[in-house]
């Protein structure tokens, strides 16, 4: 049986239970700051669960996209190193709201895994948990599973918590007896085989957890109104006890993904020394492809730099196969051809997830050289103190900074006959854990124990597509230092949401009046900040005022974001989709997919193609859709976003076509006018259009005139001749730059020749510190070429104040190197003045703050020089 024939089995299995079967939720959390990846099958119904969503449906199944890179069980530099620990993985699940519950849970789960996929029955095991007499009992009675096969243990095993406070309750676990051969743990006196004893004869198969309580805060439990089911079996897993394979990475998923890597590097995955590699590969190229691919890309920060960090690493262990050039883009297509039938959006968004990935190896190669470089300073210093073992916190900065493994460290180290503080290591990297952990952790939201209920709503109904007035009953009071946040039965207001900021305007109860200054959503309720001002009266009826200018100048710039994308597609091509967008009454912001700048050319291009469809005068429609129905007929998506069944469409006919839930224009010719300020990167592989439209535009057409006629005026020229008349100062201004360099250079020629005479020597070694102002660091640092030219062997170490500004540069010729290194030096010297600087070995420069101190510094420099030469 394929991994793709469980997968489908799997569901089809459940479909024939009653469960509708869902797409994987996007890897990037929608609405959930907890979290930085989708990292279980549950979180796109945590609201289900909170009691703050429902869906149309009381049964679920489906197989979830997860990652995970930290946590006890999913430490990254784990992953390769054995055979099981994965960054990303499916998640088969299915789920219960408020419907099924324990016994058909038990059931179905033992009908699948026996009577389906025949797994020995005499080999299974279920935990409970140690007082759920009720699982226990449904488990005897209602599969024959070998009763002596039901075990019980604790909270750390047998009970699941979302978090601190709220959902939670008892979980039974399917384990599966491998076989004593499995056993790993042999070789550990005293070790004895069994369930939850951590070897690898005994594995889970699947977690059946019964969400029936709520714990409080003050950790007591009660019973939920409706009781939940939330099952989770690790698909790799469960595919390798059904191929009978003892590895996740040699199922046959993997083995496509794993040849396709032995083709790029000519590698063989069956000589030992190459296997950790080709897993780190193979299951890092899986997380990389399937996080951008919904949208992540590479960064410095949050979800970001842990892609950033697994790419890092899957490239290091790629040096260990031969490959210095960039190739994990190359085995994406590897991937998509095991999996892309599975999970179609790979496979149109392969070209996306190569180019990105490519560049990003292409970035760390020049990160690895700092990373070799800083190594190398790092060990030098050691050799001057006589040490031999590299700190915890330098080894941690080499790993987080610049990407590399631990192992690389140490095996570099071994190299220069040093040793690593493993112990130091390990506690720099605990502290960051224990950061990740505190930022990941879920906490339920107190914000609900301040609301003062008016009346009981389990949601708010927005009206605001048809009218901007309207009279509604005030439900929910709430408050901070600043705002009321008020909830209606029913508003004009539309909310912040897409990326359409939310509406302002007024509300009014009798002759009071109160200001709304933002809209907000939570939890299906649509939340009014108002200013506070004396009190609200709750028992009234109260009118609600959208602001119209502000709506229609924000229903133009949305409008207009739509016919961007649209313009950018036909102009750049096809692979341009929306990665992010901002649409206030002022302005635009679009970012989108494309690798490269968009050239001005393009850019009026595209200005151009917006321009006519907005003379055009096409009217826009918006209408509702079944989501398969509007997808089946090509409108474009924002990737990643979960929809639900039924989806607005807005359109603007033979150009445009989008899923949109936010406010527009009725027809084109409203906005007016389109123009482009700006575009610039935002990462790599995402470029930002920055653009105006309506009134904001005519202003911007108007200063612009009025500048030019300013520098018309200056220039006493007219329009026609401005740009030539330009030019030709700016040519003029040139030539004049390029006269006082040559001046310039030679003033600081005739300065180093005066310096010749004053070259020092130290130990035998010539050197010479000197004082040189008016130069630019340009000119400071040719001045120290030809000195350290003139003498040789030596070190040359100036400093200048030129207009106020201190700057220093320290040349060392590279036979001297081993004994005196620049960097080392200008630290010094610079930090006498209150600055600071780099480089290399053999050149390094630096700025200063305090000019006063300058020749303090030099002393300090050249003290520094003879005792170092002199040892």
């Amino acid at each position: 049986m394929t991994a793709n024939q469980v997968r489908t089995e799997f569901l089809e299995f459940f479909r024939e239970k009653g469960h509708e079967i869902v797409p994987s939720a996007s890897l990037i959390p929608e609405n959930d700051p907890t979290l930085i990846f989708t990292n279980a099958g549950m979180n796109q119904f945590k609201d289900v669960f909170l009691g703050t969503g429902v869906r149309s449906y009381k049964r679920a199944a489906d197989s979830q996209k997860c990652i995970r890179v930290s946590g006890k069980h999913n430490d990254l530099e784990e992953v390769g190193r054995d055979t099981y620990h994965h960054t990303f993985f499916e998640m088969l699940g299915n789920w219960s709201f408020g419907d099924y519950y324990k016994k058909e849970a038990i059931i179905w789960a033992w009908e699948l895994l026996t009577e389906r996929w025949k797994l020995p029955k005499d080999k299974l095991y279920a935990t409970i948990y140690k007082t759920d007499d009720e699982a226990e009992e449904l488990w005897r009675s209602c599969t024959d599973i070998n009763p002596d096969h039901i075990l019980r243990f604790g909270e750390k095993d047998n009970f699941w918590e979302m978090g601190e406070t709220g959902p939670c309750g008892p979980c039974t676990e399917i384990h599966i007896d491998l076989g004593p051969e499995r056993c790993d743990k042999g070789h550990i006196s005293g070790h004895v085989c069994g369930v939850n004893e951590g070897c690898a004869r005994f594995i889970e198969l699947w977690n059946l957890v019964f969400i029936q309580y709520n714990r409080k805060a003050d950790g007591s439990l009660e019973e939920l109104p409706a009781k939940h089911v939330d099952t989770g079996m690790g698909f790799e897993r469960i595919v390798s006890v059904l191929q009978n394979v003892s590895s996740n990475y040699d199922i046959d998923l993997f083995r496509e993904i794993i040849k396709g890597i032995e083709t790029i590097t000519g590698k063989s995955y069956r000589d030992p020394e190459n296997q950790v590699a080709f897993r780190v590969i193979a299951d890092h190229i899986r997380a990389l492809t399937f996080a951008i691919a919904d949208g992540a890309l590479p960064s410095n920060e949050g979800r970001g730099y842990v892609l950033r960090r697994i790419l890092r690493r899957a490239a290091r262990f790629g040096r260990t196969l031969g490959m210095v050039e960039p190739f994990l883009y190359r085995v994406v297509p590897y991937l998509v051809a095991a999996m892309g039938d599975a999970y179609p959006e790979i496979r149109e968004r392969q070209n996306h997830c190569e180019m990105v990935i490519k560049a990003e190896e292409e970035g760390f190669n020049r990160t690895l050289d700092k990373g070799i470089e800083l190594f190398e300073e790092i060990a030098g210093r050691l050799r001057q103190e006589a040490s031999t073992t590299i700190s915890g916190v330098d080894a941690f900065k080499l790993y987080d900074t610049y990407g590399f493994p631990l192992d690389l460290t140490q095996l570099m180290a071994e190299e220069k006959g040093l040793k690593v503080d493993i112990d130091g290591f390990n506690r720099e990297m605990d502290k960051q854990r224990a950061k990740a952990r505190e930022t990941g952790k879920f906490v339920m939201s107190e914000d609900l124990t301040k609301w003062e209920t008016v009346k009981e709503i389990p949601h708010s109904r927005f009206y605001g597509y048809e009218g901007l007035t309207g009279e509604a009953e005030l439900c929910l009071v709430g408050e901070d230092e600043k705002y009321w946040h008020l909830v209606f039965n029913e508003t004009p207001f539309y909310a912040e949401a897409g990326g359409q900021v939310g509406d302002v305007g007024t509300i009014e109860a009798g002759a009071d009046s109160y200001q709304v200054v933002d809209t907000i959503r939570r939890n299906e309720r649509i939340i009014h900040l108002v200013e506070k001002r004396g009190s609200i009266p709750k028992g009234s009826r109260f009118r609600l005022k959208v602001d119209r200018r502000r709506r229609q100048d924000t229903a133009c710039n949305h409008t207009a974001t739509h016919l961007l994308q649209a313009a950018l597609r036909r102009v750049l091509g096809t692979h341009v989709n929306q990665s992010g967008s901002l649409v206030t009454p002022e302005r635009l912001r679009f970012d989108f997919t494309h690798f490269e700048k968009v050239s001005d050319e393009k850019l009026r291009a595209v200005e151009d193609l917006v321009n006519e469809v907005i003379a055009a005068g096409i009217p826009v429609r918006a209408e509702e859709k079944d989501y398969q129905e509007a997808i089946t007929s090509g409108v474009t998506a924002l990737f990643g976003e979960r929809y639900g069944d039924r989806v607005r469409v807005v359109s603007v006919e033979g150009f445009s076509s989008e899923l949109c839930g936010g406010t527009h224009v009725n027809n084109t010719a409203q906005i007016r006018l389109f123009r482009i300020l700006a575009e610039s990167s935002v990462a790599t592989g995402i470029r930002r259009i920055e653009a105006v439209t309506g009134t904001e535009a005519l202003k911007l057409y108007n200063r612009e005139r009025e500048a030019l006629n300013e520098i018309c005026d200056l220039l006493k020229t007219d329009f026609d001749q401005v740009v030539l008349k330009v030019n030709n100062l700016i040519e003029a201004n040139l030539q004049y730059e390029k006269e006082l360099a040559k001046l310039n250079q030679e003033q600081a020629s005739g300065q180093v020749k005066q310096l010749f005479d004053k070259i020092k020597t130290a130990n035998g070694i010539k050197y010479i510190v000197a004082r040189i102002d008016g130069l630019s660091m340009e000119l400071l640092r040719d001045a120290a070429d030809k000195l350290r030219e003139r003498m040789g062997t030596g070190v040359a170490a100036l400093g200048t104040v030129n207009e106020g500004k201190v700057a220093f540069v320290v040349g060392v010729t590279k036979d001297l190197t081993s004994k005196i290194k620049a960097g080392d030096l200008i630290k010094a010297i610079a930090a006498e003045t209150g600055g600071g600087g780099g480089g290399r070995p053999d050149l390094a420069q630096a700025g200063g703050k305090d000019a006063s101190k300058i020749d303090r510094a030099l002393e300090v420099g050249e003290k520094m020089i003879v005792e170092t030469l002199g040892k």
